[in-house]
């Protein structure tokens, strides 16, 4: 076998239909568009949702929702995971530039410590909430949390 012999199998391999190839094809004349109007010319192409001058249907329903410009979006951080940081780094005071430098949160996070996890270090903590478990958990341990 070289590749001058090979052929595709049997029925594998279709020709395609040729329109507008005169009326004796049998796709002449209109060339299977058709008649007039703008889908039987070329370049036609319609909006989407467009729905022939009728009033589209996302336009028909009404707007429902708000959405609050001034919603404040908190990163929540776990005690376990502040423990995690200042063991690691051997931090005592942890705060936003802390956390940032580190890789925890980024420059405009606003943070939420929340009470998952024991806490054994006396950390002192700066955020901008703060959960009452957490809080408990935090001055239990002999630290602080201050509020931004």
């Amino acid at each position: 076998m070289e590749l001058h012999n090979l052929s595709p199998a049997a029925g594998s391999v279709k020709s395609r239909k040729r329109i507008a190839r005169g009326v004796g094809s049998g796709k002449g004349g209109t060339s299977t568009r058709g008649h007039k109007g703008a889908k039987a010319r070329a370049g036609n192409k319609l909006k989407r949702a467009f729905e022939g001058g009728q009033m589209p249907l996302q336009m028909r329903l009404p707007k429902r929702g708000f959405k609050n410009p001034n919603r404040k979006v908190y990163v929540p951080i776990n005690l376990e995971r502040l423990q995690f940081v200042a063991d690691k780094y051997a931090l005592t005071v942890i705060d936003q530039a802390v956390l940032v430098e580190k890789g925890v949160v980024s420059k405009n996070d606003l943070i939420k410590v929340l009470g998952v996890g024991e806490l054994t270090a006396a950390l002192t903590i700066t955020a901008h909430k703060c959960s009452e478990t957490a809080k408990e958990k935090i001055e239990g341990a002999g630290g602080t949390i201050n509020l931004v």
